[in-house]
């Protein structure tokens, strides 16, 4: 392999190219992570909450942070599935390594979850005392 014959052709494009590719990686992504049952759920979730933030934020700071959360956990989940496809595709069997990379993802995960939760119920504890 030689220079002119890279392993990423993306590191080639230049300009716009460049971005309308990154966006189409992007959408694969996506789609990547709609086959995961964890991540359509937290989208059904997002789709409620991230309108409902509109009401329940009190200002547009309080309205940003609800939605932030909700975003994260999709951002985490969404790595989480990253982790997890890279350690699967090392190889099915059983290796403390894998697992342990499997349940630090799962843990972060739980942590975005439980700071959603925790933002939202002092946002609707505030609206509604």
């Amino acid at each position: 392999m030689n220079g002119s014959d890279p392993v990423n052709p993306q590191a080639l494009r230049r300009g716009i190219r460049r971005v309308w590719h990154a966006a189409l990686i992007s959408v694969n992504g996506f789609r990547a992570g709609w086959r995961e049952a964890a991540f359509r759920e937290e989208v059904a979730c997002a789709v409620v909450m991230v309108p409902a933030a509109f009401w329940v934020g009190r200002s547009w700071v309080e309205v940003a942070l609800l939605v932030a959360t909700v975003v994260l956990v999709l951002i985490v989940e969404l790595l989480n599935s990253a982790i997890e496809a890279a350690i699967d595709r090392i190889g099915p069997e059983w290796h403390s390594l894998s697992k342990a990379a499997k349940d630090l993802g799962s843990a972060a995960v739980l942590l975005s979850i439980l700071l959603c939760v925790g933002v939202w119920l002092a946002a609707l504890w505030q609206k509604f005392t």
